[in-house]
């Protein structure tokens, strides 16, 4: 890893970031991560990305696997699915730093036929590996680029697109092949993914979701748990309880008006489901959070 990347990821985060640690950039889905401890445990539904680790260490499960990276590591997550990630190695004096890019299907679809790419075999979603160096440098003039703000709109297309081409190229590239094929699996169950997620707090339809698929409903059960980990209803479960968490947390929502606000009809089933997966019942987590935070 060029310790030049992590000086130019270190300079901007700290100018930049938020009182969560986290710095956006004018680049569409190029963010900066910085967490000076270690964290507690952080539930999400990841979207399809890579995270470069430059300084400190980081693990992520998903389901019963858990991937461990430190610097000079690159995590890849090729579909959405969820994840419990947790900053493991970080101090004041020696910070997690990470730069974190959302994957363009788009680009990622062009230049798998430019490059004339077979597809890639089915495998599981999370992937860690060491960071190639021309992935390294690719970022680096990216993260070079934000410092030339009038420079940005012009340039910064063709730099993600190079960044793509060298992750397509390199260590990680068999994955991400997977996303490069409109008719593969990944991209039609991520079809049904995006419907989920604009509607969680709907009733599920798993007829209308395989349709969107192009799936028979047995098919898309299938493809769809082999894709995500879960089933179609779990996964919906998933994003019903991590968007209530955050009204929860952010907005101070009750607990009632929290599983209303999500898609619950009872309240008792909404409080036994957020229990078994946060580990303690809406109120007891709230304010646990709150004191971690004083």
């Amino acid at each position: 890893m060029n310790d030049t990347l992590l000086t130019a990821v270190r300079r901007y985060v700290e100018t930049y970031a938020d009182p969560a640690g986290l710095a956006h950039t004018p680049i569409a889905g190029l963010t900066t991560i910085r967490a000076t401890a270690p964290s507690g445990l952080v539930y999400d539904i990841s979207r399809p990305l890579v995270c470069l680790v430059l300084q400190g260490s980081k693990q992520v499960a998903m389901g019963t696997r858990a991937f461990s990276f430190r610097a000079g590591d690159s995590l890849l997550i090729t579909a959405d699915v969820p994840t419990v990630s947790q900053v493991t190695g970080a101090s004041s004096d020696a910070p997690y730093l990470s730069l974190v890019l959302d994957l363009d299907l788009a680009v990622i679809a062009e230049l798998t036929v430019e490059m004339q790419a077979d597809p890639a075999a089915a495998g599981i979603p999370v992937h860690a590996q060491p960071t190639d160096a021309e992935v390294a440098d690719a970022a680096l003039r990216l993260m070079r680029l934000l410092d030339r703000p009038a420079a940005v709109p012009v340039l910064h297309a063709q730099l993600v697109r190079e960044l793509h081409y060298w992750l397509l190229a390199g260590r990680h590239g068999a994955a991400i092949r997977r996303l490069g094929w409109p008719d593969g699996h990944f991209r039609r169950v991520a079809r049904a993914v995006a419907i989920l997620r604009t509607g969680f707090a709907q009733p599920l339809r798993v007829d209308s979701l395989a349709q969107a698929a192009g799936m028979s409903p047995s098919s898309f059960h299938h493809h769809f748990r082999a894709v995500t980990s879960l089933s179609p209803l779990q996964f919906q479960k998933q994003l019903r309880l991590i968007e209530a968490r955050r009204l929860l947390r952010a907005e101070g929502m009750t607990a009632g008006s929290a599983a209303f606000a999500v898609g619950y009809e009872s309240v008792s089933q909404f409080t036994r489901e957020y229990s078994r997966m946060f580990g303690l019942p809406p109120g007891k987590d709230t304010q646990a959070e709150r004191r971690g935070a004083q």
